[in-house]
């Protein structure tokens, strides 16, 4: 059984018919698609689900009343529920992942064994998203697990974000209203308030203005000019620092919609009081760039004119013919002391390609690679709260009661604990928790679903969930035999290195940061380091044999697949090992 789980969020569950004469279910987990899809590709991608709903469910899932141990749940089905245990089921009133969990507070972690870096240093990140209050993709789990390990490592560490309207409050702790101030817009002084706070242990400023700016139900897609917002948020953060006298080492901004910042830092604040701060800029995604009008610049104070040229901000594919459409990303590259993108293999490939590459290469000589970390105590199968039982690399029973738990929650086949002793005797699941863009391969994950269609159409085996839920995607990690990320780029994908946390064995296409973390089982040349199955085609006969080959290794040699999930749960992903590269980057461009 393979379950799919597609990030809308949504879960996806595939049937077995990868494996001939089986009987698999899978699942796929699509996160908040509405913010970057367009409104026809979604209303595309829906009309397509729904044309095949006669084999997808959509279930409510059940409650659980308590967490047990692993070995607290070898006994019979009734020794578990007289201990309080309760299976889930597709008919139970609440959904599984929406009970109420044990508090998971991050910010009591020992950081002990982590060694304090001499050289400390004051880091402000000024970002659109931050998991878990505001988070929508790969981004906000950047910003925090990064800002965690810095911190770790003795430095002091600030991250600045929007008010939005939906941040869920009860999720940051002593939030209080530190500043009153006015920012810029249009000729005219718009009144803003400061609130500082604590997410997962790292300190929070929220900027809040008096406008209608972020207001709405979502995090992106609210009814305000988004652009302008993310304009407004970039100056009101250094107007902050101006009024506050506060002067970071560095200022690490995030993606197109802080972009403007190094602007607005160095053609302004940089005349006035802010002199010491330095500007990092990570691009995660060079798809999204931030297209501006220079009037639309020129709202919050800047000559948008000024920036109209080939090597400072005029957007690469216009020149000659459009030179008022500014690119906010590309007038980062070219005003921050360093940029970062998120693997060395990504970093390879938007020099070669892009509309951004040759920017990226006159300005080469600031720019680096580095691969995205994970939190791995955000992520610890181990400690895990939302999981009914928890293992670890060396003690994985646990895992198979997860995987159980989530198959009878989604009514889907499943074997008893004892019965599926054996992974041979077990059919896999497989996950793929993505967004609804066509970067992720959606072409390749429909197509799966159709063959899964022709070949086994015995049974409700495919889950689809259009949603977002954390809970539930640690639930589904935990759960999974594989995990499927098929894209057409991939800058870094988290989502490979936290299946592999989890005990998940990745299936990927070989592109950006999935060719720097995922070595195909099959290749003997790097048989140490071999950690999973990857296929390069974008074609549907290159992913099928890649799950072929997944499948049947699961199937014809149980004692080599469990190994190799113990291997890949002790694969180091850490923020521990990246973050230092990011001080390095630091220190190289700081003020002495």
């Amino acid at each position: 059984m393979s379950i799919m789980a597609m990030d809308f969020t949504s879960c996806l569950s595939f049937p077995s018919s990868f494996i001939p004469n089986g009987n698999c279910s899978s699942s796929i987990n699509y996160r908040s698609c509405y913010n970057i899809s367009s409104k026809a590709n979604l209303l595309k991608q829906q009309s397509y689900l729904n044309s095949h709903s006669r084999n997808f469910k959509i279930h409510l899932f059940p409650r659980i009343d308590a967490q047990l141990e692993a070995d607290q749940l070898e006994g019979s089905e009734a020794d578990r529920e007289s201990e309080g245990f309760r299976w889930p089921s597709p008919n139970d009133e609440i959904s599984f992942w929406k009970r109420e969990f044990p508090f998971w507070d991050l910010s009591s972690d020992d950081p002990a064994g982590v060694e304090k870096d001499a050289d400390l240093l004051h880091i402000v990140h000024v970002t659109a998203e931050m998991a878990p209050i505001a988070k929508v993709g790969g981004l906000g789990d950047v910003v925090t697990g990064l800002g965690r390990a810095c911190l770790k490592r003795g430095h002091k560490v600030d991250v600045i974000l929007p008010f939005y309207e939906c941040i869920p409050k009860h999720l940051i702790d002593e939030l209080a209203l530190i500043k009153t101030y006015n920012s810029y817009l249009d000729g005219n002084w718009v009144a803003c308030n400061a609130y500082r706070g604590e997410v997962s242990g790292v300190s929070v400023i929220l900027i809040e203005p008096s406008n209608h700016f972020f207001k709405g139900t979502n995090i992106y897609g609210g009814s305000y000019n988004e652009l302008e917002a993310y304009l407004f948020f970039s100056r009101a953060c250094l107007e902050l620092m101006q009024v506050t006298g506060t002067q970071p080492d560095v200022i690490h901004v995030h993606e197109w919609q802080t972009g403007a910042l190094p602007l607005f830092y160095w053609d302004m604040y940089q005349f006035l009081s802010l002199q010491k701060p330095r500007i990092v800029l990570t691009i995660h995604n060079m798809e999204h760039y931030g297209e501006c009008r220079q009037e639309q610049l020129s709202k919050f104070g800047l000559d948008g004119s000024a920036y109209a040229t080939e090597d400072k901000a005029v957007d690469d594919r216009t020149v000659g013919h459009n030179p008022e459409r500014l690119s906010l990303l590309k007038g980062g590259i070219v005003y921050s002391n360093a940029v970062v993108t998120v693997s060395p293999t990504y970093l390879k490939e938007t020099l070669c390609s892009g509309w951004l590459s040759s920017a990226l290469m006159r300005n080469r000589d600031k720019y680096s690679g580095i691969l995205n970390g994970i939190d791995t105590e955000m992520w610890n199968p181990a400690t895990d709260v939302y999981l009914p039982a928890k293992f670890d690399a060396s003690k994985i029973e646990g895992k198979r009661i997860c995987k159980q738990f989530v198959q009878r929650g989604l009514g889907l086949p499943f074997e008893s604990i004892k019965q599926s002793a054996c992974v041979a005797d077990q059919v896999p699941l497989v996950i793929c928790i993505t967004r609804l863009v066509a970067q992720k391969g959606l072409h390749l994950i429909t197509h799966a679903i159709k063959h899964v269609e022709e070949l086994y159409n015995k049974g409700p085996n495919i889950r689809i969930l259009l949603m977002y839920s954390e809970e539930l995607s640690h639930m589904l990690y935990a759960a999974a035999d594989m995990v499927l990320v098929p894209s057409m780029y991939e800058p870094c994908g988290l989502a490979q290195m936290i299946g592999m946390r989890y005990g998940a064995v990745p299936i990927v296409r070989k592109t950006g940061g999935l060719a720097d973390t995922v070595f195909d089982l099959d290749d003997q040349s790097q048989a140490e380091i071999a950690n999973g199955f990857v296929f390069e085609g974008i074609d549907e006969g290159s992913f099928n044999l890649a799950i072929d080959r997944a499948f049947s290794y699961y199937r014809e040699k149980p004692n080599e697949w469990k190994a190799i999930v113990q291997k890949v749960m002790r694969i180091d992903n850490s923020w521990n090992n990246t973050a230092g590269k990011y001080i390095d980057i630091y220190n190289s461009i700081k003020v002495r």
